[in-house]
């Protein structure tokens, strides 16, 4: 028993998270999306950051609650080796993201926001998607682009590349995950 024991628990550890919700992706997408339309009409670029960062929250909650629903429908726990992996590789980026949101707003550095948060996002999900299904780096990668042509690209390109980004990386490569690995 104990060596079937210890068998399990190294299976698990080397395994993938497969309970990520392409279905909450494409959610947290069309959220992107919507804080697009609303962002740009902001008078201001301290409420046009309110928006996004709302609906980062609401994106993250969505994508959260369907990816606790596929794994408590699949019977994978969450905080299985490779759940917990992701999420200790995810959450760093994310929090130096927040933390260096919280300076450029601080010094009115704004315009470096847009390619911050999409390079930041990108390392997040290439680093946990390290523990996931194979598409998931590959999305991650395809951030770090956006974000390094936002970084460096023309300003008006900025919005865009947040729309292709955040709205439609999500949305095709959670449509991609939902029918390749059931929702």
């Amino acid at each position: 028993m104990d060596n079937l024991a210890f068998i399990r628990d190294t299976m698990e550890r080397a395994g993938s998270f497969t309970a990520l919700s392409g279905w909450g992706m494409v959610a947290a997408g069309l959220v992107a999306i919507a804080a697009a339309a609303v962002g740009e009409r902001e008078p201001s670029a301290t409420r046009w950051v309110s928006v996004w960062l709302g609906a980062a929250m609401i994106a993250m909650l969505l994508s959260g609650a369907a990816t606790m629903h596929k794994a408590r429908s699949a019977s994978v726990p969450l905080a299985s080796g490779p759940g917990r992996k992701l999420l200790m590789s995810f959450t760093p980026p994310m929090i130096v993201g927040a933390l260096l949101t919280l300076a450029f707003v601080r010094l009115e550095l704004f315009d470096l926001l847009r390619g911050t948060w999409l390079l930041l996002y990108g390392t997040a999900v290439l680093a946990g998607g390290a523990f996931s299904v194979r598409i998931v780096p590959v999305m991650g990668v395809c951030f770090m682009v956006l974000g390094g042509i936002a970084l460096f690209g023309p300003r008006p390109w900025g919005i865009w590349l947040m729309v292709a980004g955040f709205g439609g990386l999500h949305i095709v490569f959670g449509a991609l995950i939902a029918r390749r690995h059931g929702g």
